[in-house]
């Protein structure tokens, strides 16, 4: 399961989406889960998923690597898919039963809405370093700076979060292959009992997270890190042309999102 999880991994590439300023890949993911959201019948949630489709050829990233992030979200998509079946009212498929045509219908959507978002967001960091991630989210957020919000701080420690992300399922994924050997086990047994087997793992994993952080703070001082005044970048952003049409389709994409719903398709 651990090895399921993929957030915060980079999967370097030399394709269209690759190549796209971050910041045009930031700004175009916020148009993409505004018109998820502005979806509202069948027509609008084809378009929405035809574009993440789309994306998706064009990073050339293979379905399965996107698909294989689900993994650890099932639970959460299954629960929603059942709330919205049992708690929907309408028109029931046979009388006196609580199940109606309309929850199955909501909650075909709700699934078909998370597993867009998930993938659409999975798609973000896929195709972008952290480091160009975080960079191009601190030239988009700069100009909170005028009110002393620590626009480099915060963007920084995402930085750090999303490259240790990885590294703590990995450490995870040792530990628990270590406590496996001295006969712990994880898969059996009632839920509280499972829960209780994983104490052994969040012990080691905490000291490990913290002498981690700890040998990263050292590091950066030694090498005289004191925040964004003054810093500068090795690349240097800029938009090209391939950006501003990406941002037009973005656009247009969303304004056609709202207009089907206008209409309730």
């Amino acid at each position: 399961m651990l090895k399921d999880i993929t957030l915060g991994q980079y999967f370097p590439g030399n394709t269209v989406i690759h190549r796209l300023d971050p910041r045009t890949k930031l700004i175009a993911v916020l148009l993409y889960i505004v018109a998820l959201f502005q979806a509202k019948g069948w027509v609008g949630y084809a378009a929405v998923l035809l574009a993440s489709l789309g994306c998706m050829a064009l990073s050339k990233l293979k379905p399965k690597v996107i698909f294989k992030g689900l993994k650890p979200m099932i639970f959460i998509i299954a629960l929603t898919a059942l709330l919205n079946i049992f708690y929907t009212g309408g028109t029931p498929i046979i009388p006196g039963w609580i199940i109606t045509w309309e929850g199955i219908v909501r909650a075909v959507q709700m699934v078909l809405r998370i597993v867009l978002l998930i993938c659409g967001t999975f798609l973000l960091t896929y195709t972008t370093s952290p480091i160009a991630l975080t960079d191009g989210l601190e030239l988009l957020m700069s100009p909170l700076k005028v009110i002393r919000v620590p626009v480099h701080e915060m963007t920084i420690m995402m930085s750090m979060a999303l490259r240790f992300i990885p590294t703590l399922i990995e450490e995870t994924d040792k530990i628990m292959s270590a406590q496996k050997a001295r006969g712990a086990d994880f898969e059996t047994g009632s839920l509280v009992s499972r829960a209780k087997a994983l104490l052994p793992i969040l012990v080691p994993l905490f000291v490990s997270a913290f002498r981690r952080a700890d040998e990263l703070a050292i590091a950066m001082e030694s090498r005289c890190y004191h925040g964004g005044e003054g810093r500068t970048r090795m690349k240097q952003m800029k938009f090209a042309g391939i950006d501003y049409a990406a941002l037009a389709l973005s656009v247009l994409f969303l304004a056609g999102v709202i207009v089907l719903r206008k209409f309730g398709l």
